[in-house]
């Protein structure tokens, strides 16, 4: 297996070569990869693969990873009661 091959971020199945085409196409931030290949937006919010793009960054444009923005998980717009979700509250 090559090291391009290599899959970064699982949830959305993007592999190492993909990430680096984004950063040699001039992508240089969590966000902008984000909303090119998808990478960080599964199930996970990008928890599983966000240092491993920042790493790839920093180590493509000499940059320290400290200096790489990470991306903010947000929570839901609103509450919402568990048995709404489990189909228990037939009102809200």
């Amino acid at each position: 297996m090559r090291a391009d091959d290599t899959i970064i971020c699982r949830c959305e199945d993007i592999t190492l070569g993909e990430i680096r085409a984004q950063i040699a196409q001039g992508k240089h931030t969590l966000e902008e990869i984000k909303r090119a290949c998808r990478a960080g937006m599964g199930p996970c919010q990008g928890r599983t693969c966000s240092l491993l793009i920042a790493s790839e960054i920093a180590r493509a444009t000499g940059k320290s990873i400290a200096d790489i923005p990470f991306s903010k998980v947000r929570p839901p717009t609103a509450p919402i009661k568990m048995a709404s979700l489990l189909g228990g509250d037939k009102h809200d």
